[in-house]
């Protein structure tokens, strides 16, 4: 439990099933959070950059209409929403988004009411399972076939890979290591830029990976490296949200020889 001071901000993490939970508080009649629990509120998410969040709920206290607080919840979802956002938060597919507003069992302490509940989970304790299964994959690509290569991910506007993802450039190593034929087409894309990819940061993604397993040992005559900024979005730019902006910035490998 974290007590935030100087704020009416008061988070609990809690397990759900298979889910956690965060729980912000806000204050009578308001939507808004003062700076320093802004603040605070950023700092702890922006520790914890492995979360998807699954579903927002917003609730109010019993004061006040059904339609005013149905309202009041929807704008502390959004007062959230725009905090995860800015802290760059994965969100699931099947996100879900709810206002009950005053519509659920209350407890009497009316300050428990007043509340946003964000439930998550975090996708790097299924990342070893997701990864065995790379290998599987590129066995089953034909030539043309595409693979992102998921939580692959780089400090801003630069193509320097951050640490956690150094696991995701070794299996890509022992992929190729173990299939000596197999041969790959490097491909960088980023995001919400409609005016083109001014820093050319698409192409130093996909150098990066390419050097990297160059430096590892494989030969360079099994690869290749390119950018293609943002002219192959998955989702139209702008995009509408974080997880249709993760989607586009992305490093995928296209397969060329497979056998």
């Amino acid at each position: 439990m974290k007590r935030f001071l100087n704020s009416c901000i008061l988070m609990v993490s809690v397990c759900v099933g298979a889910q956690e939970k965060v729980t912000v508080y806000f204050d009578l009649d308001s939507h808004e959070m003062q700076k320093e629990g802004s603040l605070k509120l950023s700092e702890w998410f922006s520790q914890n950059q492995q979360f998807e969040i699954q579903k927002v709920y917003g609730y109010c206290d019993s004061v006040g209409t059904y339609g005013y607080n149905d309202k009041l919840a929807l704008r502390r979802i959004r007062t959230i929403l725009d905090i995860l956002k800015k802290n760059s938060v994965r969100f699931s597919k099947t996100l879900e988004i709810k206002g009950f507003g005053e519509r659920f069992e209350q407890s009497p302490d009316q300050g428990e009411n007043r509340k946003v509940e964000i439930y998550f989970n975090r996708p790097e304790a299924k990342r070893a399972e997701k990864e065995e299964k790379m290998a599987e994959k590129v066995a089953a690509m034909k030539v043309g076939d595409k693979l992102r290569l998921r939580h692959l991910n780089f400090y801003n506007r630069s193509g320097r890979v951050v640490p956690k993802s150094i696991p995701v450039l070794e299996e890509l190593y022992q992929i190729m290591k173990d299939n000596p034929k197999l041969k790959i087409d490097i491909q960088g894309h980023i995001c919400c830029q409609p005016q083109g990819d001014l820093e050319d940061i698409s192409t130093l993604r996909s150098r990066t990976v390419y050097n990297y397993l160059i430096e590892k040992g494989i030969d360079k005559s099994r690869l290749t490296y390119q950018g293609y900024g943002s002219t192959m979005p998955l989702y139209p730019i702008p995009e509408k949200n974080e997880f249709e902006r993760d989607e586009n910035r992305r490093v995928e490998i296209m397969i060329v020889a497979n056998q």
